[in-house]
């Protein structure tokens, strides 16, 4: 069920990856911290469009969001960028659709827009000066979590025209730079997310699954599931990307709409996040953090769910794709074959432009 699903996941990674890379060869990281100054409409709308920019795992996303802060930017803005990273990118809509279907896709996306719109005054009312400023101090001192490396990167081409640069040779050497930076940050969770819900696919009964977000009691499920969603998420420890597969085995094992979707939002909260956070900005701030984003998660969940049944675009089909594994040629095998070209060339180019050790110097 893990090398299916897989196989599935494979062109819509590398394709995403690809776009993702591109964009940050052309979009600098450098000056994001004067870009977001405060916590304006302004600099909210900025963060969101840089974090879908800089698609990234969650770790890489959190890294990023302190050295924004370090560097004098504001702290919400930082957070709005987190969320925008994991929750607004190309790649978790690709997977999400060939997986699970497109209304997911639909679904997260508008999910990670109200999230963000609730995010916003909840960080404004919960993080007075104080916290703040011990939040600054904190982050000054350095503490590593994961992927300090990426968060460090900066290779993009700033002088031209944005097509020259996006297709001379110094932005297509960026471009596989970030590309294999990206499958470096995330192969640990994707693994790991196809493994666990292979594992919990084929060993745990749907019926847990049905009970657990109170299947077949319509309301209750409604109100349930996406409270229950995010604390799935937070003991399964794993993020980003790689919790989708595991969301396709819930869908399919009988969740809620709402609590897969709320479960697909939770990759910044899982327990390994939250005590980065802790090392990042201390305890008081890292406890605010877990509280504001699980009520934006939720309430983001509750708000779609609602929209989609109103729509009538909630999905009925239980039909995630979790098939034996089997090999044949059709439209996924052809993809696949195409996006391992692109691929191999992205390789070719990381490897003949000092990429292995630049690798190394970013631990």
């Amino acid at each position: 069920m893990a090398a299916a699903m897989g196989w599935s996941m494979l062109w819509a990674l590398i394709l995403g990856f690809f776009v993702s890379g591109a964009i940050q060869a052309v979009v600098s990281h450098k000056d994001m911290a004067r870009l977001l100054p405060d916590d304006s409409a302004k600099s909210v709308l900025k963060a969101a469009g840089l974090g879908a920019a800089s698609s990234s795992c969650s770790y890489a996303a959190a890294a990023i969001a302190r050295s924004i802060v370090v560097k004098g930017g504001d702290f919400k803005a930082a957070m709005v960028f987190q969320f925008a990273s994991t929750n607004l990118v190309l790649e978790l809509g690709l997977i999400l659709a060939t997986l699970i279907g497109w209304r997911f896709t639909a679904a997260t996306w508008a999910g990670g827009v109200v999230m963000i719109l609730l995010l916003v005054p909840l960080l404004r009312l919960m993080l007075r000066k104080p916290l703040l400023d011990a939040a600054q101090r904190q982050a000054e001192r350095g503490a590593t979590g994961r992927m300090e490396g990426h968060a460090k990167m900066n290779m993009a081409v700033a002088d031209g025209p944005l097509l020259k640069r996006l297709f001379s040779a110094e932005g297509f050497t960026a471009a596989s730079h970030y590309f294999i930076m990206d499958w470096a940050s995330l192969y640990i969770d994707l693994i790991g997310g196809l493994v666990i819900a292979g594992a919990i696919g084929a060993w745990v009964p749907q019926g847990v699954w049905s009970h657990a977000f109170f299947a077949g009691q319509p309301w209750a499920s409604r109100i349930a599931g996406p409270l229950i969603g995010p604390l799935v998420a937070i003991f399964t420890f794993v993020c980003s990307i790689g919790n989708v597969p595991l969301a396709a085995v819930l869908w399919n094992g009988g969740a809620s709409f709402g609590g897969v979707i709320a479960f697909l939002f939770a990759d910044l909260i899982v327990l390994p996040l939250l005590d980065i956070y802790r090392r990042y900005y201390g305890w008081k701030v890292a406890a605010v953090l877990a509280l504001a984003f699980y009520l934006a998660m939720a309430g983001a969940a509750y708000v779609v769910e609602g929209l989609f049944a109103l729509l009538h675009l909630t999905p009925t089909m239980r039909d995630a794709s979790m098939a034996e594994i089997g090999f044949s040629l059709n439209y996924t095998t052809c993809l696949n074959a195409v996006s391992l070209v692109l691929a191999a060339a992205l390789v070719w180019r990381f490897l003949a432009t000092g990429g292995p050790k630049m690798l190394k110097m970013m631990g």
